[in-house]
């Protein structure tokens, strides 16, 4: 008979008293107020995801969500910020699609979007869709709008919410493939940016169908043509780009949650869980359904790998594409 030495049961002690001290603290987590960085202003389409879904994480976990709009730079600098704050489990950082793309426009980044974040989840996955400001802009189809753009060279601009975001490449690839001039408009966020759209600023934007799907539907704004396979529930009239004549031109953006690095790991489990349970509640559908989203179901490792591609894949248009910073 093998006898245990004092020493290997006190280590197995010590393991399992860490290890019910670690359930003990998903447990009893959260204890206080948990704040979510969005790195742009408010109103825009991150702001319009974040928001909902913070309202009924704070129903499941009984504790109110700050959001902290923190604007700049392509939403690098609110993913900045994250990157250094404690990683106690009461800061998560709600990024999107433009973070896989900063890697290529910002090569001195003081953050890495794989390995300074642990990911939780991604929250929606919106196409994009192509809006102009109906007293500005005559063209009520996609084929008029191309039309318009070659004949004037540069006349017409298009917002976005910063340098570097899906908004911009989104309209770089529009010139591309449709061969025309279209000046670009970078603002602090796409909330700003919508706004002086719908106030008639500016001519254009290539939004995501959470901002700019109210204002459709309310005839603050046009919707040209959808960037994705299929047209959406929340604006059905509204053509997708391929029917509209522009085959290939197809642009979705996604929205998710990470918490900074070394935040421990029963607590990040225990936020992917109710990210999970938060994304099935009628509340969540509802409202993603109004804003044109599906309701993803990517996490934890798979949503790294997402991450890892899509670095991959818009470093690849942004060379393709030659995009250099305003």
């Amino acid at each position: 008979m093998i006898k245990t030495s004092w020493l290997t049961a006190l280590s197995l002690a010590v393991g399992l008293g860490i290890a019910a001290g670690e359930a003990a603290q998903a447990q009893s987590w959260p204890q206080r107020p948990i704040t979510f960085v969005v790195p742009f202003p408010a109103g825009g389409g991150t702001d319009a995801f974040a928001r909902p879904i913070a309202a009924q994480l704070e129903q499941q976990l009984g504790q109110r969500i700050i959001i902290d709009n923190r604007g700049g730079a392509g939403g690098t600098v609110g993913a900045s910020a994250a990157a250094k704050m404690a990683p106690d489990g009461y800061a998560f950082f709600v990024g999107a699609a433009h973070h896989a793309i900063a890697p290529a426009l910002y090569p001195k980044l003081d953050y890495n979007i794989e390995t300074d974040f642990i990911p939780i989840g991604v929250i929606a996955q919106p196409p994009q869709v192509i809006v102009v400001h109906p007293g500005k802009v005559k063209a009520t189809t996609l084929a008029e709008l191309i039309d318009f753009a070659k004949k004037n060279p540069d006349k017409l601009n298009y917002a976005s919410a910063g340098n570097g975001t899906t908004h911009h490449l989104a309209g770089e690839l529009f010139k591309l493939q449709t061969k025309t001039g279209i000046t670009h408009v970078p603002y602090r966020g796409a909330g700003p940016a919508l706004q002086d759209l719908v106030a008639g600023q500016v001519d254009m934007m290539f939004d995501g169908l959470g901002s700019s799907a109210p204002q459709i539907q309310s005839g603050a704004l046009r919707g040209i043509a959808v960037a994705a396979a299929t047209r959406s529930d929340a604006i059905p009239d509204v053509p997708t780009a391929k029917e509209a004549g522009l085959d290939g031109y197809e642009v979705a953006t996604w929205y998710a949650l990470w918490a900074p690095k070394n935040t421990p790991p029963e607590i990040v489990a225990r936020m992917r869980a109710e990210v999970e349970k938060a994304l099935k509640a009628p509340m969540i559908a509802e409202a993603w359904k109004k804003n044109g989203s599906v309701i993803p179901t990517i996490y934890g490792p798979d949503f790294a790998k997402f991450v890892t591609a899509e670095v991959a894949r818009w470093g690849k248009v942004v060379n393709d594409a030659n995009v250099r910073l305003d």
